[in-house]
């Protein structure tokens, strides 16, 4: 048996994969990858792919539901566009690679970026919460989960300023309250679905609102809803895999009940990093992630023979980013506690060698 700490395109429930298999050979006669995403099948699938993220979410009556390609990546440019006002001025806060990247993207289509709080002086290791908001914004942007340096907002932003966010690494692992959000977005590839598509939740008050004179019609979300995510060729196979997904989700006690066994498996790996001699956590204790988790050897002369423990145990995707090195476990939905505990006591068994 293998145990996926992979952080992304990541782990899903076997359950899931197996169905998406069969699909891929016979979709009500055809192959999933096949069928007109006009056909009445796969609007079907639409619908209630939308339907489940409302009710997972629970999202209140006001906001719509799309789902568009192109990764969090392109949305760091669709929420630009669509969020910028008469200020052409935003609040970001720089938390790591993809929040820098959502800063860089937006200063390319005419925002003003004011970064409020940054965490780089410390090479990301913790989330700052020493700012002031200005009133003089258009929108607040932050990133909810780190996934390359492994820090977590464990208290969102407080504002009257719209506030937009990027969940792309923990939506779906913990209970939100979306009305705090006029736009929430997330690359699938976490714990939605496999990479191909992306979903926004958005504020239907917000919409058709920018100020941008750049606008291309795939990247306006107001025509997005008014298409019911059909624009163009939606990413057909990503949106089925993500139904089933959901309906698995839901199956298995939904969102809060996923928050449960994510502070579980996050604990227990924490723990043992923590009472560990030869473990050093990565970030600020009370900013650590419940979805990935990073830390170092405190002697890296004995990477080699660890690397060769986690692998004999079927341990794959430990090695942290390229960018910070050391190691990363991603604790997504899908990976059981079983998995972890698998972990822990290679690491246990790695110091009783010492």
């Amino acid at each position: 048996m293998k145990h996926n700490f992979g952080a992304g395109p990541c782990i899903l429930p076997q359950v899931v994969f197996k169905e998406a298999a069969e699909a891929v050979l016979d979709f009500n006669g055809l192959s999933i990858l096949e069928v007109s995403h006009r056909h009445k099948d796969f609007v079907a699938v639409m619908d209630e792919a939308i339907d489940l993220v409302k009710k997972a979410l629970n999202v209140p009556t006001g906001y719509s539901v799309v789902f568009m390609q192109g990764g969090a990546s392109l949305g760091f440019t669709i929420a630009a566009l669509n969020m910028m006002r008469d200020n052409k001025r935003a609040g970001y806060f720089n938390t790591g690679t993809w929040a820098s990247g959502a800063i860089k993207e937006a200063k390319k289509v005419g925002v003003d970026v004011a970064v409020l709080a940054s965490s780089e002086d410390k090479n990301f290791n913790y989330i700052p919460k020493d700012y002031t908001i200005p009133s003089n914004l258009d929108y607040l942007h932050f990133t909810s989960n780190n996934t390359i340096y492994g820090t977590q907002y464990k208290q969102f932003p407080q504002t009257d300023l719209p506030l937009v966010c990027d969940m792309s690494s923990d939506i779906f692992s913990q209970v939100i309250d979306v009305s705090k959000f006029d736009l929430i977005y997330a690359g699938a590839q976490k714990n939605l679905g496999p990479a191909g598509a992306t979903i926004y939740i958005v504020k239907d008050s917000i919409l058709g609102k920018s100020t941008s004179p750049f606008m291309p019609s795939y990247l306006d979300l107001k025509q997005q809803v008014d298409k019911e995510s059909m624009l163009n060729t939606p990413p057909v196979f990503s949106v089925y895999v993500a139904l089933l997904n959901l309906r698995n989700l839901l199956e298995n006690g939904g969102v809060s009940e996923m928050e449960k066994r994510n502070i579980a498996k996050a604990t227990l790996l924490y723990n043992e990093i923590d009472r560990n001699t030869l473990f050093t956590g990565s970030v600020k204790t009370e900013d650590r992630s419940n979805m990935n988790v990073t830390f170092t050897l405190n002697d890296e002369s004995n990477s080699s023979a660890f690397d060769s423990a986690w692998k004999a145990a079927g341990i794959v995707g430990l090695p942290g980013h390229r960018s910070t090195g050391g190691y990363r476990a991603s604790l997504y939905n899908a990976l059981p506690i079983e998995s972890v505990q698998v972990l822990v006591d290679v690491m246990k068994h790695f110091e009783s060698q010492g």
